[in-house]
């Protein structure tokens, strides 16, 4: 693995909330000066490749990929995909992780899922059913996410308090543990088969 795919990767994984470059030196071990050469490097090479939609954005020393104006086209479409569609299995676990986990950021839901959220979250936000409610007082001001009114509407859930329960005494079965992505989602979709149900009948 070579020093830049070091830096590319965990340009990727940091997401919209970005990385700066102490953040950079710690994970890699790199001197500043290095990282800051190696930035500037892949940053020209995305410039240069026009087969890439990729680039570095640079704001208060903090390091973030974003794609170029010419795939906002395309990317507005993917992200603005009506409310009748059905939402993927990926946008189900983030938003039942959310909605039982309130407010909580990016990381959080990552760490629970085990991969990266990040644009399932962004399109989670376009179509409004999730919404930033504030940040952390730390280093990088994570962002908090919380539900909103349309995703209570949405789901046909008169408050959070309709949300089924959860059976948080799986997570603490050391014999037999349950991931809490498994936990969330299943008690999330037992709601959606409900309200499948209830319509069916009416």
């Amino acid at each position: 693995m070579t020093n830049s795919e070091q830096i590319e990767g965990l340009l990727f994984v940091a997401g919209d909330e970005g990385i700066t470059v102490a953040e950079i030196e710690h994970a890699t071990g790199f001197a500043k000066p290095a990282i800051n050469t190696l930035l500037t490097e892949l940053a020209a090479k995305y410039a240069q490749d026009a087969d890439s939609a990729l680039m570095i954005l640079s704001t208060a020393n903090t390091y973030r990929l974003a794609t170029k104006s010419d795939v906002a086209g395309i990317l507005k479409k993917y992200f603005e995909a009506p409310l009748s569609t059905s939402l993927s299995q990926a946008s189900l676990e983030v938003l039942a992780i959310i909605a039982y986990r309130q407010p909580l950021t990016r990381i959080e839901i990552d760490e629970i899922r085990g991969v990266q959220s990040g644009s399932t979250i962004q399109k989670l936000v376009l179509r409004q059913l999730v919404t930033e409610t504030g940040r952390l007082s730390e280093p990088g001001r994570p962002i908090l996410y919380g539900t909103t009114e349309l995703f209570l509407d949405y789901f046909g859930l008169k408050s959070l308090d309709d949300l089924p329960a959860i059976d948080l005494a799986a997570l603490t079965d050391t014999e037999h543990p349950a991931p809490e992505t498994d936990l969330f989602l299943t008690a999330f979709q037992d709601k959606l088969a409900g309200m499948d149900h209830q319509e069916s009948e009416e």
